[in-house]
């Protein structure tokens, strides 16, 4: 039989009902991709791990009845009391110095560029400890110090012996070393800014303090802040070397508990040992968190945290049981 004229002809088969290419997709259990290199690698790491655990259990040398003995005495307590107040101060002076050096190192002036270059490039040459030596026997050569004209009438004079105590002397030499690191921190995260940003303060008449605390500073310390944490965790293991200026810190505490005990060297080095890493752990999380707050507006989704993290895998475990209880 014929078409009617202008009737089209078509040449294509009739589809199958919408339903079933997705009963059939569904059917079909999706097979994962195998990955036999990892799971070798994954048995072996903890394999290396459980061994590590159990030499440390077991292993009488640790003496952990003596490390638990310790873990909390006063005397520890004191030394890591000034461990954190030492930190503290150093961390504090180190960035507001680094942050004035970084400052000379971009100005427009020769003077303040060679004086912060020279700064810079000296404390990052000299080793920490010679530092904190050469500062502890300041009043050797000084026996005081004075404010006045050069070559003329000093207007304030200090006593140097009375000022440097043990506690001002690990302070000033960790401040002035941090300060030399700090400063190219703190320099490379205000170079990481994009020029537009300066232009666009530039152009909106802003004075150039407000265009630095407003618009530069801020976004970066986006780049100032891991690197500068990292500095940080330096510092506080750093001031384990405050201990030869004879101030008793954490790690000086244990030298000392150590002389007098002689049978207790590796609890007590333990103990040190655990105290840094949960200083640093702390220090940590705050970096965490505080780099969280300053990728606001970076990104399009802020990275979650640990808790976050914890309840979308607990959501994820349950759902693949489901699917496998269904199956």
């Amino acid at each position: 039989m014929s078409e009617p004229p202008g009737a089209v002809v078509s040449l294509v088969e009739e589809a199958p009902p919408a339903d079933t290419p997705s009963r059939t997709l569904t059917a079909q259990r999706v097979q994962p991709l195998r990955r036999p290199g990892r799971w070798i690698v994954t048995a072996v790491v903890l394999v290396l791990v459980a061994q590590i655990a159990h030499g440390l259990v077991t292993n009488p040398f640790y003496q952990w009845d003596r490390f638990r003995y310790w873990f909390l005495r006063p005397t520890v307590l004191d030394g890591l009391v000034i461990t954190l107040e030492v930190a503290a101060l150093s961390a504090v002076l180190g960035l507001l110095g680094g942050i004035l050096l970084a400052l000379g190192r971009l100005s427009g002036s020769p003077v303040l560029r060679a004086v912060s270059w020279v700064y810079t490039w000296l404390f990052r040459s000299v080793p920490l400890i010679v530092v904190l030596i050469f500062l502890y026997n300041f009043s050797a050569l000084y026996k005081t110090v004075s404010l006045g004209i050069p070559f003329g009438p000093a207007f304030v004079t200090f006593d140097e012996s009375r000022l440097a105590t043990d506690l001002t002397v690990a302070v000033i030499g960790l401040s002035l070393n941090e300060a030399a690191y700090a400063a190219e921190v703190v320099r490379g995260g205000i170079l990481s800014v994009d020029q537009g940003q300066h232009e666009a303060a530039a152009a909106l008449g802003l004075p150039k303090r407000y265009q630095f605390t407003r618009i530069v500073f801020p976004q970066a310390l986006r780049s100032i802040t891991p690197n500068y944490v990292n500095q940080l965790i330096g510092l506080i293991k750093s001031t384990s070397l405050v201990f030869y200026v004879s101030l008793l810190d954490l790690f000086g505490t244990v030298q000392s508990m150590g002389s007098t005990y002689p049978g207790d060297i590796v609890p007590l080095l333990l103990v040190a040992t655990v105290w840094y890493l949960l200083l640093t752990s702390a220090v940590s999380v705050v970096q965490f968190y505080v780099e969280r707050y300053f990728a606001r507006g970076a990104t399009r989704t802020l990275p979650p945290t640990p808790l976050q993290k914890a309840r979308a895998a607990l959501t994820e475990l349950r759902a693949r049981l489901r699917r496998e209880a269904a199956v």
